[in-house]
């Protein structure tokens, strides 16, 4: 049994995070595209910005709720050692959004935001996908293009840019991953 237990735990620390839910990052996605309808539609930067901050929490909830529903159905723990992992690679990047989100509100410069969390959400995703399937990486880095691309572009294409990474990537990716990795 000790042998059992040891070969179990080496292949949870060597496996690929598969525990990260497909459908968790489309219900993500859903969130995502919700708050850009709705942001979009008020005049006012702060007013979009609390929009955006509302859906946070309940875009982390479709993604873990999802995490946990897979997790259960394969019969392992929700917080194996590839996934903690991710969780921890995932956390610093969030943080300094965080922070730097609260710097630029209190500046008055919130049209930089887009690109910021962008770039630093595409940052989050890469370095927790180091521990997980390729298709998560590869959304990392979908999500950092388009934080250039929100660097480039006009200001009024704020709104814009956040609903197609918080809803269309996270719409794209999470279906693929789903079907390419038992949900």
């Amino acid at each position: 049994m000790d042998n059992l237990h040891f070969i179990r735990s080496t292949m949870e620390r060597a496996a690929s995070v598969t525990a990260v839910s497909g459908w968790g990052i489309a219900g993500t996605g859903v969130v995502g595209l919700g708050a850009a309808l709705l942001a979009a539609r008020e005049p006012d930067a702060g007013a979009r910005l609390i929009i955006w901050l509302a859906a946070a929490p309940l875009a982390l909830g479709a993604s873990v709720a999802g995490a946990v529903w897979k997790a259960r159905r394969s019969e392992l723990p929700a917080l194996v050692g590839p996934a903690k992992k991710l969780a921890l690679a995932f956390l610093p990047p969030m943080l300094a959004g965080a922070l730097l989100t609260l710097a630029l509100w209190r500046a008055g410069a919130l049209d930089v935001v887009p690109a910021l969390w962008l770039s630093l959400y595409g940052t989050a995703i890469v370095a927790g996908g180091a521990y997980s399937v390729r298709a998560v990486p590869a959304m990392g880095a979908a999500f950092l293009a388009l934080g250039a691309v929100a660097v480039a572009a006009p200001v009024s294409w704020g709104e814009l840019l956040l609903g197609l990474g918080f809803g269309g990537l996270h719409l794209a990716f999470g279906p693929w991953i789903a079907r390419r990795h038992g949900g």
